[in-house]
Protein backbone atom coordinates (compact mmCIF):
# COMPACT_ATOMS: atom_id res chain seq x y z
CA UNK A 1 0.00 0.00 0.00
CA UNK A 2 0.92 3.37 -1.10
CA UNK A 3 -0.01 6.36 1.05
CA UNK A 4 0.73 10.29 0.73
CA UNK A 5 -0.32 13.02 3.09
CA UNK A 6 -0.45 16.47 1.22
CA UNK A 7 -0.48 20.07 2.72
CA UNK A 8 -3.22 21.26 0.33
CA UNK A 9 -4.16 25.08 -0.13
CA UNK A 10 -8.52 25.57 0.30
CA UNK A 11 -10.62 28.28 -0.97
CA UNK A 12 -13.82 28.21 0.26
CA UNK A 13 -16.49 29.94 -1.68
CA UNK A 14 -20.58 30.13 -0.97
CA UNK A 15 -22.28 30.53 -4.57
CA UNK A 16 -24.81 33.41 -4.31
CA UNK A 17 -24.95 33.84 -7.80
CA UNK A 18 -23.04 32.38 -11.04
CA UNK A 19 -22.08 35.75 -12.29
CA UNK A 20 -20.35 37.43 -9.64
CA UNK A 21 -19.06 33.90 -9.01
CA UNK A 22 -17.28 33.58 -12.80
CA UNK A 23 -16.42 37.37 -13.02
CA UNK A 24 -14.37 37.14 -9.52
CA UNK A 25 -12.72 33.86 -11.27
CA UNK A 26 -11.97 35.42 -14.52
CA UNK A 27 -10.42 38.09 -12.85
CA UNK A 28 -8.74 36.14 -10.10
CA UNK A 29 -8.42 32.49 -11.39
CA UNK A 30 -4.29 32.60 -12.13
CA UNK A 31 -4.16 32.94 -7.72
CA UNK A 32 -6.13 29.46 -7.87
CA UNK A 33 -4.38 27.13 -9.46
CA UNK A 34 -1.86 25.77 -7.22
CA UNK A 35 -5.45 25.94 -4.52
CA UNK A 36 -8.59 23.45 -4.11
CA UNK A 37 -12.10 25.28 -4.88
CA UNK A 38 -14.62 24.23 -2.32
CA UNK A 39 -17.77 25.94 -3.47
CA UNK A 40 -20.96 25.86 -0.91
CA UNK A 41 -24.40 26.35 -2.92
CA UNK A 42 -26.44 24.25 -5.83
CA UNK A 43 -24.29 22.28 -7.70
CA UNK A 44 -24.47 24.09 -11.00
CA UNK A 45 -23.06 22.58 -14.66
CA UNK A 46 -22.17 25.62 -15.87
CA UNK A 47 -20.04 26.26 -12.97
CA UNK A 48 -18.45 22.91 -13.15
CA UNK A 49 -18.02 23.51 -17.20
CA UNK A 50 -16.30 27.33 -16.13
CA UNK A 51 -14.12 25.75 -13.45
CA UNK A 52 -13.27 22.52 -15.58
CA UNK A 53 -12.07 25.23 -18.38
CA UNK A 54 -9.90 26.93 -16.25
CA UNK A 55 -8.18 23.49 -14.68
CA UNK A 56 -9.15 24.47 -11.69
CA UNK A 57 -9.01 21.76 -8.34
CA UNK A 58 -12.99 21.78 -7.10
CA UNK A 59 -15.04 19.93 -4.70
CA UNK A 60 -19.28 21.18 -4.25
CA UNK A 61 -20.26 21.34 -0.54
CA UNK A 62 -17.68 19.09 1.36
CA UNK A 63 -16.82 19.44 4.87
CA UNK A 64 -13.17 20.59 5.27
CA UNK A 65 -12.01 20.01 8.40
CA UNK A 66 -10.06 23.15 9.51
CA UNK A 67 -6.06 22.59 11.45
CA UNK A 68 -6.30 25.67 13.29
CA UNK A 69 -9.99 25.39 14.61
CA UNK A 70 -8.55 25.57 17.97
CA UNK A 71 -6.41 28.39 17.20
CA UNK A 72 -9.38 29.86 15.42
CA UNK A 73 -11.60 29.78 18.89
CA UNK A 74 -8.93 30.93 21.21
CA UNK A 75 -8.82 33.89 18.91
CA UNK A 76 -12.66 34.35 19.44
CA UNK A 77 -12.25 34.34 23.08
CA UNK A 78 -9.29 36.90 23.00
CA UNK A 79 -11.76 39.49 20.81
CA UNK A 80 -13.83 39.17 23.22
CA UNK A 81 -11.30 39.57 26.19
CA UNK A 82 -9.77 42.85 24.16
CA UNK A 83 -9.18 44.71 27.24
CA UNK A 84 -6.49 41.99 28.58
CA UNK A 85 -3.13 42.93 27.90
CA UNK A 86 -0.66 40.11 26.59
CA UNK A 87 3.11 40.12 26.57
CA UNK A 88 3.11 38.90 22.83
CA UNK A 89 -0.51 40.30 21.37
CA UNK A 90 -0.97 44.02 21.13
CA UNK A 91 -4.55 45.38 20.69
CA UNK A 92 -4.73 48.79 18.69
CA UNK A 93 -7.94 50.70 18.80
CA UNK A 94 -7.59 53.58 16.50
CA UNK A 95 -8.08 55.02 13.21
CA UNK A 96 -4.41 55.16 11.86
CA UNK A 97 -1.54 53.63 13.77
CA UNK A 98 2.64 54.52 12.99
CA UNK A 99 4.56 51.71 14.39
CA UNK A 100 8.48 51.55 14.30
CA UNK A 101 9.26 47.92 15.62
CA UNK A 102 10.30 44.87 14.48
CA UNK A 103 6.96 41.86 14.54
CA UNK A 104 9.13 39.07 16.13
CA UNK A 105 8.98 35.62 15.67
CA UNK A 106 5.40 34.34 17.62
CA UNK A 107 4.19 38.22 17.97
CA UNK A 108 0.64 38.85 16.80
CA UNK A 109 -0.37 42.38 16.23
CA UNK A 110 -4.49 42.62 15.44
CA UNK A 111 -5.13 46.18 14.26
CA UNK A 112 -8.70 47.67 13.98
CA UNK A 113 -7.97 50.79 11.65
CA UNK A 114 -4.94 51.76 9.44
CA UNK A 115 -1.28 50.90 9.76
CA UNK A 116 1.80 52.31 8.45
CA UNK A 117 4.94 50.17 9.91
CA UNK A 118 8.41 51.13 9.51
CA UNK A 119 10.06 47.91 10.61
CA UNK A 120 10.11 44.22 9.30
CA UNK A 121 8.01 41.07 9.73
CA UNK A 122 10.18 38.27 10.78
CA UNK A 123 9.33 34.66 10.30
CA UNK A 124 6.66 33.64 12.78
CA UNK A 125 5.20 37.30 13.26
CA UNK A 126 2.09 37.89 12.17
CA UNK A 127 0.00 41.10 11.38
CA UNK A 128 -4.39 40.77 11.17
CA UNK A 129 -5.66 43.97 10.30
CA UNK A 130 -9.18 45.10 8.93
CA UNK A 131 -7.63 48.47 7.51
CA UNK A 132 -5.13 49.41 5.14
CA UNK A 133 -1.51 48.55 5.91
CA UNK A 134 1.02 50.08 4.39
CA UNK A 135 4.70 47.73 5.46
CA UNK A 136 8.35 49.76 4.88
CA UNK A 137 10.37 46.17 5.29
CA UNK A 138 10.13 43.03 3.98
CA UNK A 139 7.60 40.63 5.22
CA UNK A 140 8.74 37.16 6.53
CA UNK A 141 5.69 36.53 8.60
CA UNK A 142 1.79 36.04 8.05
CA UNK A 143 -0.09 38.97 7.24
CA UNK A 144 -3.91 39.25 6.66
CA UNK A 145 -5.66 42.24 5.64
CA UNK A 146 -9.68 42.94 5.06
CA UNK A 147 -8.60 47.20 4.06
CA UNK A 148 -8.83 48.81 1.09
CA UNK A 149 -5.44 48.33 -0.18
CA UNK A 150 -1.87 47.49 1.29
CA UNK A 151 1.24 47.96 -0.07
CA UNK A 152 4.30 45.62 0.82
CA UNK A 153 7.35 43.47 -0.33
CA UNK A 154 7.36 39.56 0.90
CA UNK A 155 10.18 37.09 1.15
CA UNK A 156 9.55 33.02 0.48
CA UNK A 157 8.62 32.71 4.01
CA UNK A 158 5.54 34.86 3.82
CA UNK A 159 2.02 33.73 4.11
CA UNK A 160 0.09 37.01 3.01
CA UNK A 161 -3.83 37.12 2.79
CA UNK A 162 -5.78 39.39 1.42
CA UNK A 163 -9.48 39.77 1.34
CA UNK A 164 -9.64 35.86 2.37
CA UNK A 165 -7.81 35.25 -0.68
CA UNK A 166 -3.86 34.03 -0.47
CA UNK A 167 -1.66 36.20 -2.88
CA UNK A 168 1.33 34.47 -4.21
CA UNK A 169 4.61 35.26 -2.97
CA UNK A 170 5.98 35.29 -6.51
CA UNK A 171 3.96 38.54 -7.44
CA UNK A 172 5.05 40.20 -4.38
CA UNK A 173 8.71 39.38 -4.31
CA UNK A 174 12.06 42.11 -5.04
CA UNK A 175 9.75 45.78 -5.11
CA UNK A 176 7.18 47.10 -3.09
CA UNK A 177 3.95 46.41 -4.39
CA UNK A 178 0.15 47.55 -3.96
CA UNK A 179 -2.35 45.42 -3.69
CA UNK A 180 -6.01 46.24 -4.12
CA UNK A 181 -9.63 44.77 -4.54
CA UNK A 182 -11.19 46.55 -7.55
CA UNK A 183 -14.28 45.33 -8.82
CA UNK A 184 -13.80 41.72 -7.53
CA UNK A 185 -10.41 41.75 -8.50
CA UNK A 186 -7.41 41.75 -6.89
CA UNK A 187 -5.29 44.20 -8.90
CA UNK A 188 -1.20 44.43 -8.06
CA UNK A 189 0.88 46.78 -8.57
CA UNK A 190 4.29 47.97 -8.23
CA UNK A 191 5.27 51.23 -6.50
CA UNK A 192 8.49 51.45 -7.74
CA UNK A 193 11.43 49.19 -8.85
CA UNK A 194 13.15 50.47 -5.70
CA UNK A 195 12.17 52.25 -3.20
CA UNK A 196 13.90 54.05 -0.45
CA UNK A 197 12.01 55.33 2.65
CA UNK A 198 15.18 57.36 3.37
Amino acid sequence: MKTKQYSAKIFEIDLDSEDSFISFFDKNHQLFQNHLIVVNGDESQSIKEYLNGKNLAYLFNKKIPKANKEKEILFEEEKKEEKKEEPLKEQIKSNIKVLDKLVRSGQELVIDGDLLLLNRVNSGGSIIINGTLIITQIVDGDIRCDGDFMMLQTSDKANVVFHGVEVDNKYLKEKLNRVELINDEIKITPVLKETSWV
